[in-house]
């Protein structure tokens, strides 16, 4: 006997934190406002067309201050045909007739002498799509070296960019979220993990340019830029926003609705592989985590299986978790710097022998999709957001104990995996038997896996039965290995390391530690968020979980909001202790 469990709801990360916080986590100074400074004396601008596709396009500004310092700035320019700005990212963009005028966001206005900043846009257009000609910095005419003309972002590194590499973790610094930091570093006993890099979720459209007034996709690689000061240095995104997201669930559902394939493609990954592609970030390396819980969905939640959503069936008809995520991966994928990770869910959800080979060929159905191949697929990351152990040394799936087989416990249920690691070596043999590259590498999400405090089993269970045996051995102490949301008793994992493990690049804190899985309550929001009964305490269950009480936190915020009881209790069962 096989089956399967629900998945686990992955929160975005809530990009919120104040500036000021930001600027005291990063060391920099905050931002100063206020009305238009002085004309600068100089200036230069790089307008470049980075994609264009059948009635529109998206284009990079990068502008450098050649004269004095400002403390604000703004950009103007004149099409020159029917041009029309739709959506702009890393600058307030306004456009009448012809004349555009585009000008700093709350986190860029200050441009010393010499310093450059760098926003984007898409637009529509029919006909020719000329370059302008003329820039205007604060009423200055800018120098302008060259255009630039329609194209993908580069598929080979550019002049000085860092040569591609098998493991972008192998002897690279990792970027530490300022806005994570500020968060953590400000709750009692912080300051001990605010240090550790974590993703950054992109979980909509807004985000690319900074929600809420918080860090845009660009003010991210920009302090990354800084931190690296020069050296290997990784940044973590996370692409998480495909029409109908989240199919099994409620409380991580996102903004676009089952068929807005078009509004993801043009107007959440085109904008992200535009930013990636500027040359200014070509000495990063840029890990994508791609779109979390959507696939093995495709896989285990759908007719004829006996967890069917309605919603799910709905993704697998009209094919649009399949088109996302390949044409997420071939755009992505085309910026040379660039590593996609696909989301490869956990060893509870498709480690059995009915989930495993057909979760691969899913995979590669969407490897190969919208124009992408297996070349753009650098590994695949798993745990993401959950709370598998990474290793369980009490048992293994060999034993046995009364005559029979640690795989007849409830706890594994025919499971052929115990745990995270020996889920994502083998499974790794798998991508590869089915066409993936050998040199595939794999993620571990190791940010709330920990399983550590008084509650840690010192050895093997009581070899009473075999349930015995492995529950009271078991590192996991959830109530069932089905239950995703706020767990309660979860601790901190390993910290973040590269190459820990044969076939494993790096252990990751992908999901931000305190960030909540979903609300316990109903919580009327702007987000496409719903309430599943699996982030409320007192439900009792469902197939899914085999009706066993969900093992949530009380009073949690929306995914992706700070929840404060959740980092102290993972802070106080950490593993490896702080």
């Amino acid at each position: 006997m096989s089956r399967t469990l629900s998945p686990p709801r992955r929160a975005r990360t809530a990009v919120l934190a104040a500036l000021a916080l930001v600027a005291a986590a990063t060391g920099t100074a905050t931002v100063l406002e206020g009305p238009a400074a002085a004309a600068a004396a100089g200036c230069t601008v790089d307008y470049k067309v980075q994609s264009s596709w059948s009635g529109g396009f998206s284009a990079a500004v990068a502008v450098t201050n050649t004269g004095d310092a400002v403390s604000s700035w703004k950009l103007e320019w004149s099409f020159a045909g029917n041009q029309k700005v739709t959506q702009g990212w890393s600058s307030t963009i306004t456009q009448s007739g012809t004349a555009v005028s585009a000008s700093n966001t709350s986190w860029n206005g200050t441009l010393a002498s010499g310093a450059s900043t760098s926003f984007g846009f898409n637009a529509d257009v029919s006909g020719t799509n000329a370059v302008p000609t003329t820039f205007k910095l604060n009423g200055v005419t800018c120098n302008v070296p060259g255009g630039g003309t329609p194209t993908d972002p580069p598929t080979t590194p550019p002049p000085g960019s860092a040569a591609r590499v098998d493991n972008p973790y192998a002897g690279a610094g990792v970027y530490v979220n300022p806005e994570w930091a500020a968060k953590a570093a400000a709750e009692p006993g912080g300051t001990k993990v605010s240090n550790q890099p974590t993703g950054v979720w992109l979980d909509r459209i807004a985000a690319i340019n900074g929600a809420n007034g918080g860090m845009g996709l660009r003010a991210h690689l920009d302090a990354a830029l800084t931190q690296a000061a020069g050296k290997a240095f990784v940044v973590q995104l996370v692409i998480y926003n495909l029409p109908g997201r989240d199919c099994a669930a409620l409380a991580s559902n996102g903004e676009l609705g089952p068929t807005e394939i078009t509004r993801y493609q043009k107007e959440y990954i085109d904008p992200i592989a535009a930013i990636l592609g500027d040359a200014k970030y070509a000495n990063l390396r840029i890990v994508t985590t791609v779109e979390i819980d959507s696939l093995p969905n495709l896989v285990t939640n759908v007719s004829p299986r006996p967890t069917v959503t309605p919603q799910c069936d709905v993704m697998k008809a009209n094919g649009n978790y399949i088109k996302g995520v390949g044409y997420a991966l071939n755009k992505l994928g085309a910026v040379a710097n660039v590593y996609n990770y696909v989301d490869a869910g956990h060893h509870g959800w498709i480690g059995w022998d009915d989930n495993f080979n057909a979760s691969a060929q899913i995979f590669k159905q969407a490897a190969t999709a919208e124009g992408s191949t297996v070349d753009k697929v650098a590994g695949f990351i798993v745990n993401t957001a959950n709370y598998g152990a990474t290793k369980e040394n009490n048992f293994t799936i060999n034993d046995s104990v009364a005559g029979k087989s640690v795989r007849e416990s409830k706890w594994v249920d025919w499971n052929r995996y115990v745990d995270e690691q020996s889920f994502a070596q083998a499974f790794r043999q798998e991508l590869v038997s089915v066409g993936f590259s050998s040199g595939i590498g794999m993620l571990i999400d190791t940010s709330r896996n920990g399983w550590g405090g008084s509650a840690r089993p010192a050895g093997p269970g009581a070899q009473t039965s075999v349930d015995t045996y492995v529950d009271g051995g078991r590192y996991d102490r959830r109530i069932h290995l089905g239950n995703w949301c706020n767990q309660s008793g979860a601790g901190l994992g390993e910290r973040p390391k590269a190459a820990p493990a044969a076939g494993i690049d790096a252990y990751v804190w992908m999901k931000p530690p305190g960030e909540s899985d979903g609300a316990s309550k109903v919580i009327p929001n702007d987000q496409g968020k719903g309430f599943d009964q699996m982030c409320d305490p007192t439900y009792t269950g469902n197939p899914r979980n085999n009706n066993h009480m969900s093992g949530a936190l009380p009073n949690a915020p929306l995914s992706g909001d700070w929840f404060s009881a959740q980092f102290q209790e993972l802070l106080k069962n950490a593993y490896p202790a702080l």
